[in-house]
């Protein structure tokens, strides 16, 4: 959203950055261009309400919204307001494996709340055509009214962050091969696999492995390294606000998910010149490693195949990913397909 956001003000747009409540360690990326409009809203009815009043008072042009349950309270907060802004829903999931892992009654609702309040929304998005596909086959939407956009992922500012300075030990010259992980520490990213399958390999040869980011699942992952007498070689390195200086100095990224809609990371570590492995999961991998073409996939959960995947690409078995690839998973090309739905692409032509 802040890549899509800085994308949409150089085209002279102005933004609001709208949020239930304002909190996270993502708020500092803010950029100062853009508005933080906080809500201060707890619960469902509350947040409808206040975006209603939100739209009447601020009248935009369009609203993106993103993820449950911002989308269906965005279609019911322009019914409620009574107001002319164009709203656009977007899926950032594959569907029908994020609804497994909620309560019973979600698994319920979810889908009917999709299949009747979606077609309210004036556009429908999904970050990959898998994406866009399980959408519509999981609610019964009609898939002529979904379309698929790849996230703003690749910018200047990625490549530039990507070759500051990392003072981390692991990365020094001379050091043994870093693995590296990247994500929430929790069930979808399936860190539990890419610890076993890095045990395999550090049978083999010596190699580290490094995960970035934080969670709930991380106690469990740090007794996990412990199970497997992984020593000093295996790490969960924190929160980062910078991951890309490890992206670039690792040796290899793995992608382990069970589930996606579009892994950003992967591409990230792709834009920065990392060989990359990932689980073959719904959705968004083998669209972005075009088939396996720029990198391994290996089933999920399988913890030999993405230890056989690992080391035959720290031997140096690695595609070159062609640059014009990875052109689709940029900030200007997302931005001018966000400016088409958002119907901002003719406002900006009648105002130049």
């Amino acid at each position: 959203m802040l890549n899509l956001g800085r994308g949409l003000i150089a085209e002279g747009l102005k933004v609001d950055l709208v949020l239930g409540k304002a909190w996270g360690p993502h708020l500092e990326k803010v950029p100062p261009e853009i508005r933080i409009v906080d809500l201060g809203a707890s619960g469902v009815w509350a947040t409808i309400l206040a975006l209603r009043n939100y739209l009447q008072e601020s009248q935009p042009k369009s609203l993106l919204s993103a993820l449950h349950y911002a989308n269906e309270i965005a279609v019911w907060a322009k019914r409620l307001g009574g107001v002319s802004t164009r709203v656009v829903v977007s899926e950032h999931n594959t569907f029908s494996e994020a609804i497994q892992h909620t309560t019973k009654l979600r698994k319920i609702l979810l889908p009917l709340f999709v299949r009747y309040f979606y077609p309210w929304a004036d556009g429908i998005v999904a970050v990959s055509q898998g994406a866009a596909e399980n959408l519509a086959k999981s609610t019964g939407l009609n898939s002529d009214r979904i379309q698929y956009i790849y996230n703003p992922v690749i910018t200047p500012e990625l490549l530039q962050k990507s070759r500051e300075t990392l003072d981390h030990p692991w990365f020094q010259p001379g050091e043994p091969p870093v693995i590296l992980g990247v994500g929430k520490l929790e069930a979808q990213k399936d860190f539990p696999t890419l610890i076993k399958a890095f045990a395999k390999v550090r049978q083999v040869r010596q190699v580290r492995l490094g995960i970035l980011g934080w969670g709930p699942d991380g106690d469990r992952l740090k007794n996990l390294i412990q199970d497997h007498g992984l020593g000093d070689d295996a790490a969960l390195l924190g929160y980062a606000d910078n991951p890309y200086p490890y992206m670039a100095n690792a040796a290899v990224f793995v992608l382990s998910s069970r589930w996606e809609g579009l892994p950003t990371v992967l591409i990230e570590a792709m834009a920065v010149g990392t060989p990359v492995i990932s689980t073959n999961c719904k959705s968004g991998a083998a669209e972005i490693l075009a088939e396996g073409r720029y990198g391994s996939l290996v089933p999920v959960g399988d913890a030999t195949a993405m230890a056989e995947a690992i080391l035959a690409t720290i031997e140096g078995n690695t595609p070159t990913v062609n640059t014009s690839w990875l052109e689709q998973f940029s900030q200007k090309m997302a931005t001018q397909e966000y400016l088409k739905i958002l119907g901002l692409d003719q406002h900006l032509i009648n105002h130049q």
